[in-house]
């Protein structure tokens, strides 16, 4: 059978391409070893998100008194945070289940090999099955990097990557995490929120280094204040045991914990699949794609974070959109100047468009205004004694908006509001005529507007 479409991986990248595809008519097969949703949805986004909730809400219950609410012998339960998370993300793979069957796309379970490609088209081959296509779509995601770091290996079920810490049967008393990137500080705010002692190690300056370093700062600042340890500047070289040996200006420090959580990046999976067979071209470990997500071969496209560019779900989502817009006649490009970030962490942080620091590093010409949520009195009214920020960063020449960065609840929710700003290369002019509704913490974006 002759498909028009072949995709490996079933994550954000390959089941939204494979939807879309799918409503437009083309013959699709997906195929994925292990659950549909990939990373995202089974080891990260979705359960690590579900967990945060859980730790938010009992912080609440706990002081619950700032608000006049009283509740006596507050207490969670870990194993029920933890079913409920499996119970999520069992009910939302079955939904992208049900996804792909309302699409006619026929879902593969095992492991795919790209035996090549003929005049026939491309073949891959999945549980002794073989199967051809004209087109193939590879998204194999990413897996957690794990450096050479002496005594990694002799620690045993001690260390953890994203993907074990999820496993936990036990809160651990205390846990050090080696990085201070979004998924490192997302587990620290967990595991602090449920009453652990955490200690952060990071390399860099600032937690959260792709981050706004202000707003980076000023959360670190109020995780300092929560209990958590941080060492910045510190390079960890090695691990006895249950105890981290790092060096940080000048001196050999160890810090123990029950736990040691490894969040140091996550790398492009490149192998094992039998890409070599096509002779794609790799870039900085990933795949390499122009601005269609064509590789060098034709009819090979790559999406998500295999391609090593930008790992995040939405990114990826829409990169197999854009993929399948083209395959189906409408000519689309990929754009990441309005790529939106956030780390679920308690207060969120959301960020979208150029930092200070990256406008500096392009040369851009920029002007920064900022204000303290506290302007919004949505979130007075909703976040007893909360610290928060908004920063919008505009051009100098044209005042278009180019960045925006937000520290405080609810983040998350409002940041595609500057998405579209920056998308549709909104000035600031034309966003003072936005009516924005009252009284909502997103009004601090337009009042962030008229203090330029």
């Amino acid at each position: 059978m002759m498909y028009d479409l072949l995709i490996i991986g079933g994550g954000p990248a390959g089941y939204v391409a494979a939807e879309r595809a799918g409503h437009k008519g083309l013959k699709v097969v997906l195929f994925e070893k292990k659950s549909l949703g990939g990373v995202c949805l089974n080891e990260g986004c979705i359960p690590t998100k579900t967990m945060l909730y859980s730790a938010k809400t009992y912080e609440n219950a706990l002081h619950g008194d700032k608000y006049g609410v009283f509740a006596e012998n507050v207490r969670f339960e870990y194993d029920k945070i933890v079913s409920r998370k499996n119970k999520v993300v069992r009910k939302l793979v079955a939904g992208v289940k049900t996804k792909m069957k309302a699409s006619d796309v026929a879902v593969v379970e095992g492991e795919a090999w790209i035996s090549g490609r003929s005049a026939k088209g491309i073949e891959v081959v999945c549980n002794g099955e073989h199967y051809l296509g004209n087109n193939l779509l590879i998204c194999t995601g990413s897996e957690a990097s794990v450096p050479p770091i002496p005594g990694l290996g002799e620690a045993g079920d001690v260390v953890l990557t994203n993907r074990e810490v999820l496993e936990l049967k036990e809160q651990p008393k205390s846990l050090v995490v080696i990085g201070g990137g979004v998924i490192g500080m997302e587990f620290a705010s967990f595991y602090n929120s449920l009453g652990s002692r955490v200690t952060v190690i990071e390399m860099l300056p600032e937690i959260l280094g792709n981050n706004d370093y202000e707003i980076s700062a000023l959360s670190r600042d109020i995780f300092t204040r929560k209990g958590i340890e941080f060492h910045l500047n510190a390079k960890v070289v090695r691990v006895d045991g249950n105890k981290v040996v790092f060096e940080k200006a000048g001196e050999t420090r160890t810090v123990e914990g029950d736990k040691i959580l490894l969040s140091v990046g996550r790398r492009a999976v490149t192998r094992g699949f039998g890409l070599e067979n096509l002779n794609v071209e790799l870039d900085r470990g990933g795949i390499k794609v122009d601005e269609k997500m064509r590789t060098n071969v034709p009819n090979v496209f790559a999406a998500g974070d295999v391609t090593g560019f930008s790992l995040l779900a939405h990114t990826a989502s829409r990169e197999g959109e854009v993929v399948v817009n083209n395959l189906t006649g409408k000519d689309d490009i990929m754009r990441y100047n309005a790529i939106p970030g956030v780390v679920y962490i308690n207060p969120e942080i959301a960020g979208v468009g150029e930092t200070e620091e990256s406008a500096r590093a392009k040369g851009i010409a920029y002007k920064v205004a900022r204000l303290s949520m506290a302007y919004a009195g949505r979130f007075v009214a909703e976040n007893e004694g909360g610290v928060g920020l908004c920063k919008v960063l505009a051009g100098e020449k044209y005042g278009e908006v180019i960045g925006v960065h937000m520290l405080g609840n609810p983040s998350s929710e409002m940041i595609y509001g500057a998405c579209l700003a920056i998308e549709q290369e909104m000035t600031l002019e034309e966003m003072k005529e936005v009516v924005f509704p009252h009284p909502t913490v997103s009004e601090i974006f337009k009042e962030v507007i008229f203090e330029f």
